[in-house]
C-alpha cells in the first residue's frame, strides 16, 4: 500500500512513528473518534482519526511498500500503533514511552456542592 492511498487522519497517526527516530521503537496511541480542537492544533492541521482511518491504517500496516514493520493493537476504541525497529515485539510495552497520544479528554462529573 502506497503513502498516497492512506487517509489524513491514518496519515497524522503514521507521520508520529517517523518523527522521531531511535534505536528502540516508537509507540503512537490513539482513540478512534478522537477529534481534535483548532487550538489543540496550535499551528498545524487538527487531527481526526475515524473508522475509516482506522481501517486505513491496519491495511498500511500489512502491506506498506516501505519495509517498515509496525504492530497495530485494538482494545475497543483505543488503538496503539507500533513502530518496530529490530522486527521483535518487547515483552513488556509498557517499558517504552508513548510518543503521542490522540484521546478525547474523559468529562469529569462536577462535584454537587454541599449544603448546610
Amino acid at each position: 500500500m502506497e503513502w498516497s492511498e492512506l487517509t489524513e487522519g491514518a496519515k497524522a497517526v503514521l507521520e508520529q512513528t517517523r518523527n522521531v527516530k531511535n534505536d528502540k521503537i516508537q509507540i503512537v496511541d490513539f482513540e478512534v473518534g478522537f477529534e481534535q480542537t483548532v487550538e489543540e492544533a496550535g499551528d498545524g492541521e487538527p487531527v481526526s482519526i475515524q473508522e475509516e482511518d482506522y481501517q486505513s491504517l491496519k491495511k498500511f500496516t500489512k502491506e506498506n511498500d516501505y519495509g517498515e514493520t509496525y504492530h497495530m493493537a485494538r482494545n475497543k476504541n483505543m488503538v496503539k500503533v507500533i513502530l518496530i525497529e529490530k522486527g521483535k515485539i518487547p515483552d513488556n510495552l509498557s517499558d517504552f514511552p508513548i510518543f503521542r497520544e490522540y484521546k478525547n479528554k474523559a468529562e469529569k462529573p462536577e462535584k454537587p456542592e454541599k449544603s448546610e
